[in-house]
């Protein structure tokens, strides 16, 4: 038996923090998405509008921490009639085991998604024993 799943477009996540921000302005929690396959783990964050140069990302004992800046994009010609999407900051961290290979983490952000491929270490990759007989 299947269950039917609706889409559903959500609100930007602001951020629930009991520590102190040292630069103004909002800070969103990226939707994300993990799915894991025998050699790898993949993270897909949303971001949208942000761009690559925006984007941090800092491994440091363990721990994998996201940051992203969403920049106006306005003209000088420009005048606003309605702003719906919030300009801020994206911030989300994540614990990492020893079975993710550390060395070999890849990045790539395209259409405002953020994919980071998390490579398993050798000793984390599935094998199969072949049985002998006699």
């Amino acid at each position: 038996m299947t269950a039917s799943k609706e889409l559903q477009a959500r609100e930007k996540q602001e951020l629930a923090t009991s520590a102190e921000q040292t630069r103004p302005g909002l800070v969103f929690t990226p939707e994300v998405d993990i799915f894991e396959e025998d050699r790898e783990i993949t993270l897909l964050a949303d971001m949208p509008g942000v761009a690559a140069n925006d984007i941090s990302i800092d491994l440091q004992d363990g721990v994998l921490t996201l940051t992203g800046d969403v920049k106006p994009w306005k003209e000088a010609e420009e005048c606003d009639v309605l702003i719906e999407f919030e300009i801020g900051k994206y911030y989300r961290q994540f614990t990492l085991s020893d079975a993710i290979n550390q060395d070999k983490i890849n990045a790539k952000l395209e259409d405002g998604v953020l994919r980071l491929t998390l490579p398993k270490a050798q000793k984390a990759v599935p094998r199969q024993i072949t049985v002998t007989s006699g």
